[in-house]
């Protein structure tokens, strides 16, 4: 999620919020029978099918393939995020504050869970995603300046065994004390100062890459539980427009 995208929608979620804490100062019960709250709910309920609609097209390879030579999966996306949090707002727009029945606010909440959730899981994977690829491209660039350390380092064998001889952190430590790239006096000293440091710092890299896959891997299951939240949502909804066809449109009474 590029950073207006994810200002325009934080702000739109920000706005979704508001209209829900809303109902601390308004109620109006009839509004969602009227043709306003009618209209609100057939185009909220709409825009709400549009991320179920995503996740049909993501997984169906022949229907990816046939979608995605007209339309990019980031233009899908893209309308899947903005859908998904428009939908909602004007849900709950077309409830006029009237949260009563059992199913109004199971549904009401669901709504909440799944548009916040998916919002902070979705900013939180874009920024892993992004911190991810900046650690492997910082780990290949040490990774060459090692290397060619290493090829300096063999001109001076005698520094080269003081720093494999190094293996253990209290050794590494001591070593500054002798190790220094600013005392250049001995052949091969520098190098021997900067193929430790650059050992250390790939090390460090390595377990940040660890660490952020560790969470990558944590968001996938994430992913499978946002997904799950969303059919029950889908359920509910079905639920309540069978309920509002049901006991009848009062606008067309």
């Amino acid at each position: 999620m590029k950073e207006n995208e994810r200002t325009i929608v934080g702000g739109l979620v920000a706005l979704m919020l508001m209209v829900w804490l809303g109902f601390a100062f308004h109620h109006s019960p009839r509004f969602a029978g009227s043709l306003a709250g009618g209209v609100l709910a057939v185009i909220g309920s709409m825009l709400m099918l549009v991320p179920l609609a995503y996740l049909i097209i993501k997984r169906i390879k022949p229907l990816k393939a046939f979608i995605t030579a007209r339309v990019s999966m980031r233009t899908l996306l893209a309308i899947h995020i903005y859908a998904g949090v428009i939908g909602p707002i004007l849900v709950l727009l077309h409830t006029g504050h009237k949260f009563e029945s059992h199913l109004g606010i199971a549904l009401t909440a669901m709504t909440l869970i799944v548009v916040v959730s998916g919002f902070i899981g979705r900013h939180l994977m874009g920024q892993i995603g992004e911190e991810l690829k900046d650690k492997r491209s910082l780990l290949t660039s040490l990774t060459a300046a090692y290397e060619s350390t290493v090829r300096e380092l063999q001109e001076h064998p005698e520094r080269a065994v003081q720093v494999r001889s190094m293996s253990s952190l209290f050794r590494r430590l001591g070593a500054r004390l002798f190790l220094s790239e600013d005392s250049p006096k001995e052949p091969g000293l520098n190098v021997a100062a900067r193929a430790l440091r650059l050992s250390e710092s790939m090390a460090d890299v390595e377990y940040a890459i660890r660490t952020h896959e560790t969470f990558k891997r944590a968001f996938a299951i994430w992913l499978k539980l946002h997904i799950i939240l969303s059919f029950t949502l889908y359920t509910l909804l079905a639920l309540h427009v069978w309920t509002a066809i049901h006991f009848g449109l009062r606008w067309f009474s």
